[in-house]
């Protein structure tokens, strides 16, 4: 992987974004599969939606935001996005839908 300020064309930084967004996605996987896993340790839909949890995760992924300089109003966006999605499948796994 080069460093952005490495590239020499526009087409070498889209390659590099690429292999970010293909890196990215990867981990949404394998988020996923310990989602999956979860599931052994809940019961209901109120273990499914922890409430406490869901705003630490959103509370702590602004923080890291910040910290890596981007808008922790849009990082909370997406994790929201990507939290409701797990949500919705942890509920077709325990057949609570």
């Amino acid at each position: 992987m080069k460093k952005p300020s490495d590239c020499s064309t526009i087409e070498e930084i889209r390659q590099e974004i690429d292999g970010i967004d293909s890196q990215v996605i990867g981990l949404i996987g394998k988020r996923f599969q310990y989602i999956q896993e979860i599931i052994r340790y809940k019961k209901d839909e109120q273990d499914v939606l922890a409430r406490n949890r869901y705003d630490l995760v959103l509370e702590t992924r602004r923080r890291w935001a910040v910290e890596a300089g981007l808008d922790p109003d849009v990082i909370e966006e997406i994790y929201k996005t990507l939290i409701h999605y797990f949500i919705a499948q942890q509920k077709k796994l325990l057949n609570l839908t």
